[in-house]
C-alpha cells in the first residue's frame, strides 16, 4: 500500500490510548473515533492519548455510520466489551460497510464454539461485502501461538495445562463485573457460578440460541484445537469466585470490596479430544491486592514436558501491541470472520503498516 494505513478506534476507553498511539508510531493514521460516553463525544483523541490535538472527534456511536462512510479507513479497532453480543453493532456495521474489523473482545478470539449463529451471520456479511473480521490480543500469542509453538517442539502431546492472572483494574468496568468483582458469595453463586451447573445438552442449546457467557478460556481452548487440528468432544467450564482477606479499593468498580467478597473469578475449562490429548485452561481475573501480580504460565506434559511461565508481564501494552501489529494481516486477510490461527504467524513490524500490506 503506498499510503497510510487509516484506523477507526471504536471505544475510547483505557486501551485505546495505547492503541491509537501505537497506530501513529507504526506509520498508521487514526481517522476516526467512536463512543457512547458523553463525556467523550467530541472531544479531540489528543486529549484522551494525553498528547497534541489530533485534528479528529470523538463521533456519537449513533452516528458511527456517517463517519465510516466519511472516513472510509482500512479497518476498525473494537475496543469496548468481552462478549460478542456486546460488540455485535460495531462488527455488523464494519462487515454491513465493507470495512475490514479488529476487537480485544475476548469471545471474539475464537466465538464459533461459543456464539455460533451470531458468527455465522457477521462471516456471511463479511464475505459478501469483501472484508475481514476478527479478534485478538494478549491471548494470541500468551494463550495461543506460544502454546502452538512449544507443541511443535514435542514429540507426544498428552495433556497441555495453562494459567493465566490479570487484574481486572486495567480493563475497564464492564470485563470487573463479568468477572463478579464485588459480589456476595451468594450473588456471585447465582449470577456467575449457576451458569455451568447445567447438562451437555442444556449447555449447547444455550450456545446455540447466543446465550451462553463464556470465561475467556472457552474460546482459547477452541482456538487451540484449532490451530493444532484436535477435534474437541467434550468442554466443561467451572467459575470459582476469588476472595481477599482484606478490604480492597478498586478505582474501576467505584468502590471497596469487603473483605471475603468476591474480587473476581477463576474459571477453569477442560477439553476433551478425539486424539486423546486434554487441554486444561484457567483464567483468574480479579482486582489485585498489593501483593498479586500478572502471571501466564502453560505446561505440555508428553514427551518431554515443558513449562514455560512469564512473570509480570505488561499486559495491557502487549494486548495493544498485538491488535496493531495484527492490522496488515486482517487488511490481507480473506473475507469472513477469520480466526488468528488462519492468518499469517504474528510479527514484530520494523516498517510502517502499509509497507506489509499486500495491493
Amino acid at each position: 500500500m503506498d499510503r497510510k494505513v487509516k484506523v477507526v478506534q471504536y471505544g475510547t476507553g483505557k486501551m485505546s490510548v495505547y492503541t491509537m498511539r501505537y497506530v501513529y508510531e507504526k506509520g498508521g493514521d487514526v481517522v476516526g473515533a467512536v463512543d457512547v460516553n458523553p463525556d467523550v463525544i467530541g472531544k479531540d483523541i489528543g486529549d484522551i492519548m494525553g498528547c497534541e490535538p489530533k485534528g479528529v472527534k470523538v463521533t456519537s456511536a449513533e452516528n458511527a455510520e456517517e463517519m465510516l462512510k466519511e472516513v472510509k479507513p482500512d479497518i476498525v479497532i473494537v475496543e469496548t466489551m468481552s462478549l460478542l453480543n456486546d460488540i455485535k453493532d460495531a462488527f455488523l456495521l464494519c462487515a454491513r460497510l465493507g470495512i475490514n474489523a479488529i476487537s480485544t473482545c475476548e469471545e471474539a478470539f475464537f466465538p464459533f464454539n461459543s456464539n455460533p449463529t451470531l458468527t455465522d451471520e457477521i462471516d456471511d456479511l463479511a464475505k459478501k461485502n469483501g472484508c475481514t473480521i476478527t479478534g485478538s490480543g494478549y491471548q494470541d500469542i500468551y494463550w495461543g501461538e506460544l502454546i502452538s509453538a512449544i507443541a511443535g517442539s514435542t514429540q507426544k502431546i498428552t495433556k497441555i495445562k495453562g494459567s493465566s492472572s490479570y487484574n481486572v483494574e486495567d480493563y475497564g468496568i464492564a470485563l470487573a463485573k463479568a468477572h463478579g468483582a464485588g459480589l456476595t458469595m451468594e450473588e456471585f453463586d447465582d449470577e456467575i457460578a449457576s451458569v455451568d451447573r447445567i447438562t451437555d445438552s442444556e449447555r449447547q442449546s444455550i450456545i446455540n440460541k447466543g446465550e451462553y457467557l463464556p470465561s475467556y478460556m472457552w474460546n482459547v481452548n477452541g482456538w487451540l484445537c484449532s490451530k493444532l487440528g484436535l477435534t474437541p468432544i467434550s468442554q466443561t467450564q467451572k467459575c470459582v469466585p476469588q476472595t481477599h482477606s482484606e478490604d480492597i479499593d478498586s478505582s474501576t468498580l467505584g468502590m471497596t470490596v469487603k473483605a471475603g467478597n468476591a474480587t473476581g473469578m477463576s474459571a477453569v475449562v477442560t477439553t476433551q479430544t478425539k486424539e486423546g490429548i486434554t487441554i486444561e485452561s484457567e483464567c483468574i481475573g480479579k482486582v489485585y491486592s498489593k501483593d498479586d501480580y500478572d502471571k501466564n504460565e502453560w505446561t505440555i506434559e508428553g514427551e518431554p514436558d515443558t513449562t514455560i511461565v512469564v512473570a509480570r508481564p505488561a499486559t495491557v501494552e502487549l494486548t495493544c501491541a498485538t491488535i496493531v501489529n495484527r492490522i496488515p494481516d486482517v487488511i490481507n486477510g480473506q473475507p469472513g470472520y477469520v480466526s488468528t490461527d488462519k492468518l499469517d504467524e504474528l510479527k514484530y513490524l520494523v516498517k510502517p503498516l502499509n509497507e506489509y500490506v499486500r495491493d
